[in-house]
């Protein structure tokens, strides 16, 4: 069988600076908050039959059914059989409320009195799974977890699906949920988040990443199907690639070799040159050692200044495992507005950073080309999308 090509149809957001596509695009390009990022006046009850279903679902697979609803709707009716159509999501932690709540429960009230829906409430695969099952789809359904990495390797994995007939199309992308006491001071007492509660990706005076949450969904459809039913096709997974750093189990490899690995076989992956790229939403998770590494490896691929290149974790804080899929979005809709917008949080250059193009202070008009999206987990875990604009 030869490649097929891959098609983006449909997209929706969960974010924490807005609910659904417009609403957070229109929040990338405001100033940031102070203090965590949390997704505010949310309410789930619209994607299930009763509010006692819906008690029954954790947050994070609240964000992944109302995500999937909004690409979906935007989609418009697949032509694929249900038996041919995936559900390939990513988190990098899955329900942690509620192991959290019942493990309180537990404590305080008794064993006799833990949930019996503790365990398909917390088990990562649970948003994949309720997708499937709400839209009867057939296909494969796996979820992907390489913590900050997850919903990026499970779009490339999306991809390869529909590329090599696996499927038709895979409704795809991430979700988390994890902003809870415990988890929220995991994170704080290894030092890995900000305590300015300021989002400062490359900049000089970076501390650490703010904690956040949210969820991205994507229709991804063989490209000819697409276009005979009519579709508008919002943009074309080009490549992808996964690799390991095989080094440290938080740190980055050194000299960001692990990521420059991952780039160069994501473009080879995409038949593209480094100078085909014009533009990088980066995993830029203000975290010292995570920025000095990408910004090593973009100089090093793509020379300096390099392509345009954002870190909208200024504005969203980083959403671990769903982060990749919220920065893919970011990506598709800076398409369709042709509008990039800027690093918020950076003020002053890294003298120890190599130089790179950023784009800072106001939102910057391009001309839409072939993008890279990165994402850098815990574990050593590097993966990278390649995604065009709409094609011709």
């Amino acid at each position: 069988m030869s490649r097929r090509r891959v098609a983006v149809t449909g997209l929706g957001v969960v974010g924490p600076c807005g609910i659904g596509r417009e609403q957070f695009f229109a929040g990338l390009l405001a100033p940031q908050p102070t203090g965590e990022r949390i997704v505010a006046d949310f309410d789930p009850a619209q994607h299930f039959d009763s509010p006692k279903e819906a008690r029954r679902a954790d947050r994070v697979t609240h964000f992944a059914l109302a995500s999937a609803a909004e690409a979906l709707l935007q989609a418009g009716e697949l032509t694929a059989d249900p038996a041919r159509i995936g559900v390939l999501m990513g988190t990098g932690i899955g329900g942690l409320s509620t192991l959290e709540d019942q493990i309180h429960v537990f404590q305080t009230k008794g064993p006799r009195r833990v949930s019996p829906f503790l365990v398909p409430m917390m088990m990562a695969n649970a948003g994949a799974a309720a997708v499937s099952m709400k839209y009867g789809f057939q296909g494969p359904c796996e979820t992907t977890v390489t913590a900050c990495a997850s919903s990026t390797h499970a779009i490339g994995n999306a991809t390869d699906a529909i590329r090599w007939g696996r499927a038709d199309a895979v409704i795809t992308g991430g979700a988390e949920a994890a902003n809870t006491p415990v988890g929220t001071q995991g994170f704080i007492n290894m030092t890995a988040t900000s305590k300015s509660g300021v989002s400062r990706p490359f900049d000089a005076n970076r501390d650490g990443f703010v904690q956040s949450e949210g969820a991205a969904v994507f229709v991804l459809e063989e490209l000819e199907m697409a276009r005979e039913r009519g579709a508008t096709i919002l943009g074309e997974i080009l490549g992808s690639a996964n690799t390991a750093d095989a080094h440290h189990i938080t740190a980055p490899a050194p000299g960001g070799s692990g990521a420059i690995r991952c780039i160069e076989v994501a473009l080879d992956d995409a038949g593209l040159s480094a100078a085909d790229i014009v533009h990088i939403n980066a995993h830029g998770t203000s975290t010292p050692l995570n920025d000095a590494a990408e910004a090593e490896a973009v100089a090093k691929v793509f020379g300096t200044p390099g392509p345009l290149l954002t870190s909208t974790k200024g504005v969203t804080g980083h959403a671990l495992g769903a982060a990749g899929a919220l920065e893919a979005a970011a990506v598709l809709l800076t398409m369709e507005k042709r509008l990039i917008p800027p690093t918020d949080g950076y003020e002053t250059p890294d003298p120890d950073m190599p130089p790179i193009n950023l784009v800072v202070g106001q939102p910057l008009e391009w001309e839409p080309g072939p993008t890279l999206s990165n994402s850098f987990g815990f574990g050593g875990h590097n993966g990278t999308i390649v995604v065009g604009p709409p094609p011709e």
